[in-house]
């Protein structure tokens, strides 16, 4: 004898657990959870509203996708809809795929509304959002909220030249919404072999003006707020307010130790990055879950041992893939995603086309971030670069 649907749903209900709202409610109250909340209803219900902290995986998409956002099949998991059936399915379904601690919400997410429990009302991507951001939205460690949080992310690069124009462009290309720009110079005939913000026509015009004509043709969504002046200790408390992450792609050492140590005292995240004729360098400095710039450079090196771009020459397409290095670090700690280059160092020798990695370990006496710090406000960074040693 066939099955009706009703056989089918109260088959599938005593095959699965259930939990029901209230007691959902309690344990998201009770501190982070200890299980993943899946939202398999279609992408327009989750866009209007979904319970804190869930992640959407459509239920026409949850076998393909399931894996992928969790692959420990002993993770457990509670599952969500509108009323209780599709999670219902939905939970049989990953029951026989090898999940073994997989609940589903009964009644579902309108009676959670109707009883004023709390709901995300995450930010409504346009159309052109939609289609801009499509390969972005596919994936499950992005999605919409990963994208909302880019177009909500604030980027600080300083410089707009050989590292700052591949981070800038990618970071623009990726929906960061707003991208501030630090750099006094004029474009000159000799940047252009590098740094790609920048074209013939604008030889002589600012750099942060020829950038940001750049970033806006790229991605319209893009806010670029422009700093033409150098960076120094009685601008960077002001210049460096309300940004989510810098990306320093600074060609000085004075300036380095500067933003170190603002870095440190502000608690702001920066991704290093640095050139130098055929090899490069990134790591990600992230105050007080690793080392400072300091750890790794506690004094600058002599001039005659470490001179500039300028005077040593680089490769053209070096700075291309140290800049998207850095742009990729910047994107994964605006997403809370992947592992960032803490207390690591990334080598590249383009030459021979190598990388490396180097441990990097907190200095427990360093100067700035160490257990008795006694660097407290600025200092001259011109005066302690200058002197023998790096000691001012």
């Amino acid at each position: 004898m066939a099955k009706t649907f009703q056989d089918l749903m109260a088959e599938t209900r005593r095959a699965i657990r259930e939990v029901s709202l209230e007691d959902l409610k309690q344990r998201l109250e009770a501190g982070p959870p200890g299980f993943t909340l899946i939202d398999v209803r279609e992408g327009e219900e989750f866009r209007a509203g979904h319970l804190p902290g869930a992640v959407h995986i459509a239920r026409a998409h949850l076998e393909s996708k399931i894996e992928a956002a969790v692959p420990d099949k002993g993770h457990p998991l509670v599952l969500y809809c509108a009323g209780g059936t599709r999670s219902a399915f939905a939970a049989r379904t990953l029951q026989e795929l090898g999940y073994t601690r997989v609940e589903s919400a009964n009644p579902g997410f309108v009676q959670w509304k109707d009883r004023r429990y709390p709901v995300v009302v995450p930010r409504v991507l346009t159309p052109e959002q939609r289609d801009r951001y499509s390969r972005h939205l596919l994936l499950p460690e992005v999605g919409d909220k990963g994208q909302a949080a880019l177009l909500d992310g604030r980027v600080l690069l300083l410089g707009a030249g050989g590292l700052g124009s591949p981070a800038a462009l990618y970071l623009a290309a990726a929906g960061v919404g707003t991208l501030g720009l630090v750099d006094p110079d004029t474009v000159d005939a000799s940047n252009l072999q590098r740094q790609v913000l920048h074209n013939t026509s604008r030889v002589g015009t600012l750099k942060v003006d020829s950038a940001e004509e750049t970033l806006r043709a790229l991605n319209p969504d893009v806010k670029v707020v422009k700093y033409p002046e150098r960076l120094t200790s009685e601008n960077i408390d002001r210049i460096f307010e309300g940004w989510d992450v810098v990306v320093d792609g600074c060609d000085n050492f004075p300036t380095r130790y500067l933003v170190n140590d603002a870095s440190v005292m502000k608690n702001l995240p920066v991704v290093h990055g640095s050139i130098f004729r055929f090899e490069g360098q990134v790591t990600t400095f992230v105050p007080r879950e690793g080392p400072c710039y300091r750890c790794l450079y506690p004094q600058p090196p002599p001039a005659h041992l470490a001179p500039s771009c300028q005077e040593a020459g680089v490769l053209g397409v070096l700075p291309g893939l140290i800049g998207v290095l850095q742009a990729t670090e910047a994107l994964k700690l605006l997403l809370k995603k992947g592992v960032a280059l803490v207390g690591r160092l990334l080598t590249y020798d383009s030459l021979g086309m190598k990388f490396r990695e180097l441990k990097l370990r907190r200095d427990p006496g360093c100067p700035m971030c160490g257990e008795a710090p006694t660097i407290t406000g600025y200092i001259d960074y011109e005066g302690f670069c200058a002197l023998p040693g790096g000691h001012g």
